[in-house]
């Protein structure tokens, strides 16, 4: 197939038109509005198969998980998702039908319930599968929630459970050839596991919810403690974490301490919000979105670099995230 054909045939028609677009698929270049009194979020992540997921991964989850990371960038500082643009690095092997119509699918499951746009792209041939998603968003003239911001006495939060995506990508792991290839497939997971890795959920709405009231913000993509780390290397604070009060799910708890924390605070790929505010909006937050819950973790202090405690008790845990090199 052609790269104008596969772009016609599974990519022009896979997500609905939106309202800022002006010209979208089909031209040297897409045409967007900004809408009044806002300022456009841009942000871009790479996916490498074999580096950021095994080969054996579906197509249709590489797509959706290249979509969410980086809606979760856009969340991470309040906006509101508009459009994505696609960059398709394809093996030859993989320039057909049944790779692309799920890819597109992929792209499209990601998109819709966010009502973002895929505006424009490019493919090309390609020793080894690669992604490349720009992502487009708006939030309100200077109301974005950077890294910059934390204050001490603020409350550390997240949005939900962390370390479950790590422990998933451990599984696999183990099972690896070496290549980037595994023996036990992805799909052979417990549905928990294989969801967390493969389909994570960006907290658009929560990070909207946000503005506001989080003095500064981060998702978590490359392990709790180092993407903390930039938090506080940003706003010139430390922070003092309760290990006990990260949330966890029944299969990180049946692990013993050590490995546990491993997963939560070095793992990654978690895609949940870590973000910091005073205790008064903290209460007044929970009051006025009954319907978003949001986890106290600790605090942030004036002496820099972190702290863990458990059973009250400081924890001696070495912060080391993911590589990218």
């Amino acid at each position: 197939m052609s790269e104008f054909s596969l772009i016609y045939t599974h990519f022009k028609h896979a997500t609905t038109r939106h309202p800022s677009t002006v010209l979208g698929i089909g031209d040297d270049c897409a045409i967007s509005h900004i809408p009044p009194n806002s300022q456009l979020v841009s942000c871009v992540d790479t996916l490498v198969a074999g580096r950021h997921f095994v080969h054996e991964t579906d197509s249709h989850a590489i797509a959706y998980k290249a979509v969410a990371v980086n809606l979760s960038d856009l969340a991470s500082m309040g906006a509101t998702p508009y459009a994505i643009l696609v960059g398709l690095s394809l093996p030859k092997a993989m320039a057909n039908d049944g790779f692309c119509k799920a890819f597109a699918h992929g792209l499209a499951d990601a998109c819709t319930p966010f009502g973002v746009e895929l505006i424009g792209g490019d493919t090309t041939g390609s020793p080894v599968l690669t992604i490349s998603v720009t992502a487009l968003g708006f939030v309100p003239s200077n109301q974005a929630i950077t890294r910059q911001g934390a204050c001490v006495g603020d409350v550390v939060c997240v949005s939900g459970t962390v370390g479950l995506a790590s422990l998933a990508l451990h599984g696999i792991l183990d099972d690896l050839n070496g290549d980037g290839h595994a023996n036990r497939p992805p799909d052979s997971l417990p549905h928990d596991l294989r969801q967390a890795m493969q389909y994570p959920a960006p907290q658009v709405a929560l990070g909207g919810r946000l503005i506001g009231f989080a003095s500064s913000m981060i998702d978590i993509s490359d392990g709790l403690g180092q993407d903390l780390g930039h938090i506080l290397r940003a706003s010139g604070v430390g922070v003092v974490i309760d290990l006990d009060a990260i949330p966890s799910h029944a299969l990180l708890d049946a692990l013993p301490h050590a490995q546990k924390w491993q997963h939560q605070i070095n793992g990654g790929d978690d895609y949940q919000l870590c973000f910091t505010m005073p205790s008064a909006k903290l209460d007044l937050f929970k009051i006025q979105n009954p319907d978003m819950p949001i986890y106290p973790i600790g605090q942030i202090v004036a002496d820099k670099g972190l702290v863990f405690l458990h059973n009250k008790k400081e924890v001696d845990l070495l912060v080391k995230g993911w590589e990218h090199f």
